[in-house]
């Protein structure tokens, strides 16, 4: 089972991979230095990043990711 508190929604919105508010800085709207197909080798734990939030430099391990939501390694709900 997928630990709610350790993921984080996502929207896909032509080229740009958005989170509607960064998980550390409460910054609306933030498009991540990320793009779609990134996020879809993520699918089914494939492959793991180090995101880096443009907004506030806060570093996330992002280990997993389906259509609707990032997987991270911690807690961060």
């Amino acid at each position: 089972m997928i630990p709610f508190r350790n993921s984080w929604p996502y929207d896909i919105t032509g080229n740009d991979v958005i989170v509607q508010e960064c998980p550390f800085c409460k910054s609306a709207n933030v498009i991540l230095p990320l793009k779609p197909a990134d996020v879809e080798s993520l699918y089914g734990g494939a492959r793991k990043i180090m995101l880096v939030f443009p907004c506030c430099h806060n570093r996330l391990r992002i280990i997993d990711a389906d259509s609707d939501y990032l997987l991270a390694n911690r807690q961060i709900r």
